[in-house]
């Protein structure tokens, strides 16, 4: 049995960044670069004013009290005009007229006369001015040429308002990890709208595998339920290796019983085993396999949590891997319920973040730990990570926590959460 930190490093040698490609920015949202983005402008593009105000000659600092003779207006999208040294009223967003380098905010002037047309003709400062007030300088955002996004950004909404801004219209992106799915058990039922014989359970795994794949920025290429034979299993390994999977995962048949034929159906078709048995709760069984110059294989225990696990410990940094992204930063909250954890395994505990009123986060690990109880699953906000050697855990320990799934930020339970007993681990 290897322990969690060996079996990772294994399975991420076998992690290849995929290929590259050029993709349309409009159609980036949750791909990752490929390359770093350098800025083909300034951004800003222009100096520009902050707020409605009057734009002035500001190189040797206007007093307060001083009067100053308006020539003109300037809105934003109107062309760069020459200010011949004297105020102009000007709008947010709008170039200042060439030689003029501040701005005071209309509130801040008294308003001494008007042109025929009613606008401003001259004002008085109510503040004292000085050069770059309220003035956006060109390039103060980005400068052109400076790194705009780093390799391995993965876009979402506010990158791509920045690539928008630096009229970036396509990116180079790493190409979606291509994912097949394989659970396997004669009790599974894979329609839902079937009903359930005698001793069948409805299939909750592949659809869970699907949705959190398909977030996780993976391309799932097939979701199949097969029986308890090897003939089937293989087959259906066959045709993910047809379709191009660079991963395949499996849940169930992996662990020492008659019908757990999957390590030796990959022994025969001539996969080279990683590891098999990892020193972990839930999950212990699973195994990692390279199907010789093809895919990679994480072959998972069919009990729902041992699934959860397996794809957000092994599956989401092997497709961070693939990526070419780093691994995730960690992260710690203070540990509400204490825990015994059973000595030489690290455990995966579903828990619920709260803010306390220290102004730290907090974790409280659910009742009913057993791998496969999948609504506390459901109800959890993280994952509490005790190593191995983490003996008796008492509460108010510093305890490493994770996300639940790979695709999401921490959620963090807004009232102070109940105290619960601590589990045994």
């Amino acid at each position: 049995m290897i322990r969690y930190a060996d079996a990772l490093h294994r399975v991420l040698d076998h992690a290849a960044t995929l290929a590259a490609a050029p993709c349309r920015t409009v159609d980036a949202l949750g791909r990752v670069l490929a390359q770093a983005v350098t800025s083909p402008l300034a951004l800003p593009s222009f100096d520009h004013a902050a707020m409605d105000g009057y734009a002035l000659y500001a190189r040797q600092p206007l007093a307060a009290g001083s009067e100053h003779a308006v020539l003109g207006s300037q809105a934003a999208g109107d062309d760069s005009r020459a200010s011949a040294g004297m105020a102009w009223e000007i709008m947010p967003g709008a170039s200042l007229p060439d030689g003029l380098d501040a701005v005071v905010p209309v509130e801040r002037t008294e308003l001494l006369a008007r042109h025929d047309d009613g606008a401003p003709a001259r004002i008085r400062l109510l503040d004292s001015v000085r050069a770059g007030d309220n003035v956006r300088l060109a390039g103060s955002d980005v400068a052109p040429g400076a790194a705009a996004l780093a390799a391995g950004t993965r876009l979402g909404p506010a990158q791509l308002m920045l690539l928008a801004a630096l009229g970036v219209a396509q990116v180079p992106v790493v190409r979606r990890a291509r994912v097949a799915v394989i659970c396997t058990g004669k009790e599974l039922v894979a329609d839902p709208a079937l009903m359930l014989g005698s001793g069948q359970i409805h299939n909750s795994n592949g659809p869970y595998l699907v949705a959190a794949l398909a977030l996780a920025g993976a391309e799932v290429l097939s979701c199949e339920t097969v029986d308890d034979t090897a003939v089937t299993f293989a087959s259906a390994l066959q045709r993910a290796r047809e379709a191009g999977a660079d991963l395949i995962v499996s849940t169930g048949a992996v662990s020492m019983g008659r019908y757990d034929f999957v390590p030796d159906m990959l022994g025969q078709l001539g996969a080279v085993e990683l590891f098999h048995k990892v020193a972990m709760r839930p999950g212990k069984p699973l195994l990692a396999a390279v199907l010789g110059k093809g895919p990679l294989v994480l072959a998972l225990p069919g009990t729902p949590m041992a699934v959860a696990v397996g794809l957000r410990f092994f599956v989401a940094p092997v497709l961070r891997a693939m990526a070419g992204q780093p691994a995730e930063p960690g992260w710690r909250a203070v540990l509400d319920t204490p825990q015994q954890p059973k000595a030489g395994l690290r455990h995966f505990l579903r828990a619920r973040l709260r803010q306390g009123e220290d102004g730290r986060l907090h974790a409280s690990v659910l009742d009913h730990p057993q791998p496969f109880r999948i609504q506390p699953f459901a109800e959890a906000d993280a994952w509490v990570v005790l190593p191995e050697e983490a003996g008796e855990v008492p509460a108010g320990a510093l305890v490493e926590i994770t996300s639940l799934q790979p695709w999401q930020a921490f959620t963090v339970t807004q009232a102070p959460a109940e105290r619960r007993p601590g589990n045994q681990a």
